[in-house]
């Protein structure tokens, strides 16, 4: 992908109104139904090239199922097999169902390897056709959707005003060069700037009832354009600050922002701290 070039600045209303073009794996999953259809193939025309001479014409009726052994294309009815020769009967029964099978198998390998070869990424290319255009030529444009560079810069360069951390309370500077207020938090910031997860500190978020709260962490899943929350729960052991959890959790929830779908909570106490083995494993399983 071209290095995206930097464009003017977008305001939360454009990119509000920008069409996302909905993430989709189909092209993944036809690489890996391609790939597994390939070795189902290799497998079946080694079976069939190992099988016996000839073919089974199988007679079904209401009474019984017979099988008649056709050693060459010129004869019409077969060698009547009786059921005493099962083995000799399986070996043809399994053969012709291989050839049908193989016969599916490469119709369908022909149409995921015309889908795939036609498809050549067109949706990363389609999202990077704007970012590609002079700035000049851009002013005329509405685009559908951006690239991830341009996209993520556009969300992450918002102007916003976070929670303010007063000056008798210790905080920590992360990599961003941010002021966070645990331990804790650091290491969660460091970890997503390191994966280059785009992200916000305390950015704020009206309810449906007008309270404003603070996520802990507002992030951008490129790859969905949609954005998860992760608050992290520093101070569970104090009874206080659980009971304002809880009540905040609820806030969350009524308000559409669901854990496990688009909101994250990781907790501690003094006695047992949040790892950056979780952090990480946190982090590997939602982006």
């Amino acid at each position: 992908m071209k290095k995206a070039q930097h464009t003017k600045l977008l305001n939360q209303n454009e990119l509000n109104k920008i069409t996302i073009i909905e993430p989709t794996n189909l092209y993944s999953a036809a690489e890996r139904r391609l790939s597994q259809l390939e070795e189902i193939r290799k497998e079946k025309e080694k079976a069939i090239n190992g099988a016996p001479e000839g073919k089974i014409h199988i007679v079904n009726t209401k009474k019984r199922v017979s099988f008649y052994l056709r050693l060459n294309a010129a004869e019409k009815s077969g060698k009547y097999l009786a059921k005493s020769n099962h083995a000799l009967i399986q070996k043809y029964v399994q053969k012709a169902y291989d050839i049908r099978i193989l016969g599916m198998i490469n119709k369908e390998i022909s149409i995921l390897t015309h889908l795939l070869k036609c498809s050549d990424r067109i949706t990363d290319r389609m999202r990077q056709l704007y970012s590609d255009q002079s700035e000049k030529v851009k002013e005329y444009i509405t685009p559908i959707d951006l690239s991830d560079e341009d996209y993520a810069r556009a969300w992450t360069e918002q102007p916003y005003t976070g929670k303010p951390i007063s000056d008798d309370i210790p905080c920590y500077e992360t990599e961003h060069k941010e002021h966070v207020r645990s331990k804790s938090e650091l290491n969660i910031a460091n970890a997503l700037a390191k994966h280059g997860i785009p992200y916000k500190y305390e950015h704020p978020i009206e309810l449906h009832n007008g309270r404003v709260l603070y996520p802990d962490f507002t992030i951008l899943d490129l790859k969905k354009r949609q954005v998860v929350y992760w608050e992290h729960r520093g101070m569970m052991d104090d009874p206080e600050y659980a009971n304002h959890t809880v009540s905040r959790i609820k806030a969350y929830l009524n308000n559409g922002i669901i854990i496990g779908k688009n909101l994250i909570i990781t907790e501690e106490t003094s006695a047992c701290p949040l790892g950056t083995n979780e952090i990480e494993a946190v982090i590997r399983h939602f982006f």
